[in-house]
């Protein structure tokens, strides 16, 4: 995420003096279309980040969780909005107003020079996953998404209705390759949790 990419003082200030916000379950953190004044850090809970269909169907496209940050790239672009974001369980997250960071920015050449580094990884990485959904088995994708997800050895708190949309695919064909994944050994399921248990299992399965 940019914000991680920013020096430690610069973090710390822009934290320390911006506002601390909460939400509910299901609660809308942004709309698609309006104004970025700002973008958001996750300093507890999650987000699903998408967009609202016409019938109302929300369409997640990632799912965020502590320390991640989003709205960067439309502050930077001083557009509106392109996609809606939604809390997952109760969480707080931390709004750095735009005119804050540009200003702070002008102090701290390096933080400026490591997101453009950062802004192109992301766009590699984007590149690299877009390419992934024309390409591979579901159970590949899949593992490719978890590792993303998860990190290693971590348990992910994701539905598998959320896996299918990060997919592209519906809930049955979902549910159909993490069972394949779960088979090898590469996960195990829970109750609303999928726990990496061989992450070389699930690498090996990803670059199928």
């Amino acid at each position: 995420m940019l914000f991680a990419a920013l020096e430690a003082e610069l973090k710390t200030m822009l934290v320390t003096s911006s506002p601390l916000r909460r939400f509910d379950d299901g609660q809308l953190i942004q709309q698609r279309g309006t104004q970025a004044d700002g973008f958001w850090l996750i300093e507890q809970g999650s987000a699903s980040v998408g967009q609202y269909l016409v019938n109302g169907e929300f369409r997640a496209v990632a799912v965020l969780g502590l320390g991640d940050s989003f709205g960067e790239l439309a502050v930077f672009a001083g557009t509106p909005r392109v996609v809606d974001a939604v809390a997952r369980g109760e969480a707080r997250l931390r709004f750095i107003a735009r005119h804050r960071f540009l200003a702070a920015l002008e102090d701290y050449p390096a933080s400026s020079r490591a997101l453009l580094g950062a802004l192109s990884t992301q766009l590699q990485n984007t590149l690299d996953q877009l390419a992934g959904l024309r390409r591979g088995s579901n159970p590949a994708r899949l593992a490719g998404l978890l590792l993303n997800l998860a990190g290693a050895g971590d348990a992910s708190r994701i539905t598998q209705q959320e896996l299918a949309e990060l997919l592209g695919v519906t809930r049955v064909t979902a549910n159909a390759a993490l069972r394949m994944l779960e088979n090898a050994g590469a996960v195990e399921r829970g109750y609303g949790t999928i726990q990496i248990r061989n992450k070389d299992t699930l690498v090996r399965i990803a670059q199928n």
